[in-house]
């Protein structure tokens, strides 16, 4: 028989968040697979890690990929990350890909889930907590009341931030970006925070657009709210 692919969600950071679905599908998987040249290094594995000692005896599976935006350049990546997963998949051996957050939001699982299924190879989910979730948790603040909406948008490739609909918005990977975020934001009336490392060592949370620093880090989120 063949193995299975689970996308498994290991939260934002805090490895407490960490579902007790997420921890038995871990557990119970041959191989942990992670983004990235080297296991040991990535962020969900070192936050899966805290929870779960056993992690520590599985086989790793490093699934490398370019920081780049090209296209064709991710294709081939994900097509490469798929064929090394269906190996281990074709030994009968279940295979857990960690993510940071849900698997379902800006993850990499999504496109290697994709092809893997294609390929006749069963797949699973298993939802984590999102970022902005427990970022809102910790800033103290709801994503949206009553019949507010709720943007989540993806910062780091937006040209323009538009931010006139009425409601909440949620820009993601907003690190890269800080410097435009800040001056969209500077006479638009409306509240802002940030999370920066949420759930993670060194965490910094601001509760106005006055606190925001100049430069970020990679896993920052900003939350917009009218007033």
């Amino acid at each position: 028989m063949k193995g299975t692919l689970y996308g498994v969600g290991v939260g934002p950071g805090d490895p407490e968040l960490i579902t007790l679905k997420a921890i038995r599908t871990i557990q119970n998987a041959a191989v942990i697979a992670c983004p990235g040249k080297d296991v040991l290094q990535s962020a969900a594995y070192q936050i899966a890690s805290r929870i779960i000692p056993e992690i520590k005896e599985k086989e790793l599976l490093p699934v490398p990929m370019p920081m780049t935006r090209d296209p064709e350049e991710l294709a081939k990546a994900h097509q490469k990350g798929a064929s090394k997963i269906e190996a281990v998949l074709e030994s009968g051996r279940d295979t857990a890909f960690l993510t940071l957050g849900d698997p379902g939001i800006y993850s990499t699982f999504t496109y290697i889930r994709r092809i893997v299924q294609e390929d006749g190879y069963p797949t699973g989910t298993v939802s984590g907590v999102p970022s902005f979730c427990a970022a809102a948790a910790a800033l103290q603040i709801p994503l949206a009341e009553w019949n507010e909406e709720l943007h989540i948008l993806p910062a780091a490739h937006e040209k323009e931030l538009g931010l006139n609909d009425p409601g909440t918005y949620v820009l993601m990977k907003a690190g890269a970006k800080i410097s435009q975020i800040k001056a969209a934001l500077k006479d638009s009336g409306k509240n802002a925070y940030l999370a920066e490392n949420c759930g993670m060592p060194g965490e910094k949370l601001c509760k106005d657009l006055s606190e925001f620093p100049d430069t970020c880090g990679y896993f920052s989120l900003v939350i917009v709210k009218d007033r």
